[in-house]
């Protein structure tokens, strides 16, 4: 099991294991985001990840966007694998909204991040739990 960069473990809320990935609730109630981390040492990159896990982490991705748009009324799903600041591959998955703060502009430094509180955190992790309930290869935190 590989082990979460310190930036995603400060920047984030580990709410579970799908079976190749970790899924992480960045802590930004801007907008709902979560982030796929695939559990595999010294990956940077998708294509770096075997056929198989590749294939997985593309069912993972679907059910996070799809989730995204039903439990949260997304008008558009943003993914993207930056690593930029973070070499550790992961990808994100933001609700947008054609009101949001940043909208149309990325969010990735639009505007700093809004703290939740810990009921918004607590609601919004029950939330992601309970619509993810479902999926049999999910198991929460």
């Amino acid at each position: 099991m590989a082990d979460l960069h310190p930036q995603l473990e400060k920047d984030c809320v580990v709410l579970g294991q799908f079976l190749l990935s970790k899924l992480l609730l960045i802590r930004d109630a801007n907008y709902p985001w979560l982030i796929l981390v695939p559990d595999r040492e010294a990956v940077t990159e998708i294509f770096q990840l075997d056929e198989a896990d590749q294939q997985q982490l593309q069912r993972e991705s679907n059910c996070i966007a799809q989730l995204l748009v039903k439990e949260f009324n997304a008008d558009k799903i943003n993914i993207a694998a930056l690593g930029n600041v973070v070499p550790q591959l992961h990808i994100h998955h933001v609700a947008r909204y054609v009101d949001d703060i940043a909208w149309p502009a990325p969010v990735w430094g639009a505007h700093p991040a809004k703290p939740y509180s810990e009921d918004e955190l607590e609601k919004m992790i029950a939330r992601v739990k309970r619509a993810l309930a479902e999926q049999f290869d999910f198991l929460p935190s």
